[in-house]
């Protein structure tokens, strides 16, 4: 569907049943659905992609896979499109509880992109940068906001994301979002108290890394420079590169991939250890690398920021490693050498609150090392991480979880959902299909409805 800036820069109908309520006064978690009423029929592969893969995985996973694409579907529909009192248009969330956050916008318009679905890369964006501060900041979360805990770049990359289903519309942003983008760019390299070039993180919680303390330090301490930050940060200024260049600004695209190449160069002088073989955070108070072997460390993948010798001393003898990362359902998030490695979840009234990164496999993390280890050559390892993931989110759980257990493939964390996770459904079609939801450069494709069958419902009366 095509998208026109009318319908970007409105969108205030509804769509039956989606109300417009405030939702700072609802209850925490209130939706029970599950599963749609019923299921379609299931569609036979349509390409031969698609009957390479039946053939794979077999009728019955087939079929499982095409309940667990309705099933998300439907929650993401019924409950995941929301309306906020006193702002304008339907806002994407893939969490029960109310709330809106920065990266996982971006991975949840991944998967709808899957679809042909691009309209919701552009509504929580804009409420996001309509409130956003003089200075330049913008709050990660929309509801309940974090305090100094800035939006994780991935801003830049949404808006590609959203125009590259658009005609290649970039126009919209002219003038005054723009300017917002670019302010919010330069807050990022405020976080920079020593002035070396490496902005840090607020904590691990704004890492989006919840309880990666050893790691990233806890709220507000803004002590550690990120080997991520600063990998998330090459990649959103080669995306506003490809911005400015839509918009004619050739001088701004020049300058950000100029600071996108200097970055890079800081990665490889600041973070590398030679030693170890892998990038470590740095502690910028201390001066001194911060020793915890995280799945974060692996970030350079994405960003291309390592040298093709690094990254190969990194998956060999890290990433590949039985007895740090590669465990039965890798990426483990934390080294299971880490003292404070676990897997599961420590429970709260007996039900799961805990979001730890200490050890489970989380999406995110497993999203980008996959499409770094593809842009290096690694094709076999992706393949293989992608087929580990979708077992574990398709055979080996009925319904998305928000994370699991790396060593078992059990289902952790909140149980209703339908946020980022649900990546896996399409990870190793993207492998087969040789195409990757994440370049800056090339068109995004409908790859599940056009190979699939499966369509998502329609909203093109939202």
């Amino acid at each position: 569907m095509s998208i026109t800036r009318r319908t970007l820069l409105s969108g205030t109908a509804s769509l039956a049943g989606l109300a417009a309520i405030d939702l700072r006064s609802l209850a925490q978690e209130p939706f029970s659905v599950i599963t749609p009423p019923s299921f379609a029929p299931v569609p036979m592969p349509r390409t031969a992609v698609a009957k390479a893969l039946y053939a794979e995985i077999g009728p019955a996973t087939w079929t499982e896979l095409n309940h667990h694409l309705q099933t998300v579907n439907f929650n993401i529909q019924t409950n995941g499109l929301r309306h906020i009192s006193g702002s304008d248009g339907t806002f994407l969330t893939g969490y029960p509880s109310n709330e809106f956050y920065d990266w996982d916008l971006y991975f949840e318009n991944i998967y709808l992109s899957y679809y042909g679905v691009g309209r919701f890369c552009y509504t929580n964006l804009k409420e996001f940068l309509n409130r956003q501060q003089p200075d330049g900041y913008i709050s990660r979360s929309l509801i309940n906001r974090r305090d100094r805990q800035h939006f994780k770049p991935f801003l830049a990359q949404l808006v590609i994301l959203g125009a590259r289903q658009d005609n290649n519309n970039f126009e919209w942003l002219r003038g005054n979002y723009y300017d917002r983008l670019v302010k919010y760019m330069v807050k990022w390299f405020s976080y920079d108290d020593d002035h070396n070039g490496l902005p840090v993180w607020n904590s691990a919680d704004a890492a989006g890394t919840d309880n990666q303390w050893s790691r990233a330090a806890g709220l507000s301490s803004f002590t550690v420079e990120g080997v991520d930050l600063a990998s998330y940060l090459v990649r959103e200024l080669r995306a506003m590169a490809v911005i400015a260049t839509a918009l004619g600004l050739k001088a701004d695209s020049k300058g950000f991939n100029e600071h996108a190449d200097a970055v890079i160069k800081l990665i490889n002088e600041v973070f590398w250890d030679e030693q170890q073989g892998m990038y470590f955070d740095r502690n910028e108070k201390t001066g001194q690398r911060v020793y915890v072997k995280s799945a974060t460390n692996f970030m350079p993948l994405f960003a291309g920021a390592a040298t093709p010798a690094r990254a190969k001393r990194m998956i060999d003898e890290h990433m590949l490693n039985p007895d740090e990362f590669w465990l039965a359902y890798p990426v483990a998030s934390y080294a299971k050498t880490e003292p404070d490695y676990y897997q599961g979840a420590h429970f709260d009234r007996g039900t799961h609150k805990e979001c730890n990164w200490r050890g489970p496999s989380w999406l995110p993390t497993n999203y980008m090392i996959f499409q770094g280890l593809r842009s290096y050559g690694y094709n076999d390892i992706a393949r293989d991480l992608a087929t580990r993931c979708f077992n574990m989110a398709v055979v080996k759980n009925p319904v998305l979880r928000e994370y699991y257990n790396a060593e078992t493939g059990e289902g952790l964390g909140k149980d209703r959902f339908w946020g980022f996770t649900d990546l896996y459904y399409g990870m190793l079609l993207e492998f087969m299909l040789h195409y990757d939801s994440s370049n800056l450069e090339k068109p995004v494709l409908p790859i599940i409805s056009q190979n699939l069958g499966v369509q998502f419902p329609d909203v093109s009366k939202i």
